[in-house]
């Protein structure tokens, strides 16, 4: 057995505690576990592991070992998505993030895309987490905010993003709609649960009202979105959502102040595969008609 598979085993065990999660992540039975960890101590003269009835516990050496084993695993890793990135069709896995506020436009044109090429499985993943390009965990990312400085990522300015003030018929019906943007006081608001986010339009309305003023808060836009439907208050939803919605009432013209830029960002290492570059293309054209 070579000496990386019991390192590679040792940073399991250590990672996960115990034999048997260690076994489940490899993949392995549990005696081959330790029979991996009893050989790597024998070799090395020391031990690694103090046993205990709940698991195994690193002693200093073991450590030291899972600080190198754990920057060796990494580095494999990246190595791994960046092979997975290169080729010359446009086939595989092609994989995509963004912020779930922009899939309403992004998901048609991945439909499109994958239209062209039968043999492609896209993956479109949307959240706040922020895959590591460099571990070939997202070939594409659409992001949000201030551009990018990673020196590894290529960084090309996209479209804004832009967001307005919305309010559902129930609401208006129930507390009135308000004339102007200074007209604010007496109504209820609907954003997220983060009172110190960057977004620009979360910045704009902290300015204007209370906090007692913002009666629903929440991680996820999905949720403040249903919540501004449902007449919970008024709350800002941008464009392209909204349009999907005929309950919703525009209250005022989007503002510049509101909009983030976004950018389409890539690693360096990816960014002239044929996959991505065919995508790029395809998208940079599609966007002409969002």
């Amino acid at each position: 057995m070579s000496t990386w598979d019991e390192i590679r085993t040792a940073y399991h065990v250590a990672r996960m505690g115990t034999v048997s999660g260690a076994a489940e992540a490899l993949g392995v039975h549990h005696a081959t576990v330790i029979r991996h960890i009893d050989a790597l101590e024998a070799r090395l003269g020391v031990k690694l592991f103090q046993r205990h009835a709940r698991g195994y516990t690193s002693t200093e050496a073991g450590q030291d070992l899972l600080q190198v084993a754990q920057a060796t695993d990494d580095q494999f890793t990246q190595l791994v998505g960046r092979i997975r990135g290169r080729g010359d069709g446009v086939s595989g896995e092609l994989v995509v993030t963004s912020l779930s506020s922009a899939s309403p436009r992004l998901t048609g044109t991945l439909a499109r895309f994958q239209a062209q090429y039968p043999g492609l499985i896209v993956r479109y993943l949307t959240g706040d987490e922020v895959l590591r390009l460099e571990y070939g965990e997202a070939h594409v990312a659409v992001r949000a905010g201030r551009a990018p400085d990673n020196p590894d990522n290529v960084v090309q300015p996209f479209v804004p993003q832009r967001v307005s003030l919305f309010a559902s018929e129930s609401y208006i019906a129930e507390h009135g709609r308000p004339e102007t943007t200074e007209d604010l006081t007496g109504h209820s608001f609907v954003s997220l649960d983060n009172f110190g986010s960057r977004a620009p339009f979360v910045r704009w309305l902290m300015e204007r009202v209370t906090p007692e003023q913002i009666i629903f808060r929440g991680t996820d836009n999905r949720v403040l979105r249903d919540a501004i439907i449902e007449g919970v208050g008024i709350g800002f939803i941008s464009d392209w959502e909204a349009e999907k919605f005929p309950t919703l009432v525009r209250l005022f013209d989007s503002r510049e102040e509101w909009s983030a830029p976004l950018w389409l960002v890539t690693h360096v290492d990816l960014h002239r595969t044929t996959k991505v570059q065919a995508f790029l293309k395809f998208l940079k054209e599609d966007v002409k008609n969002w």
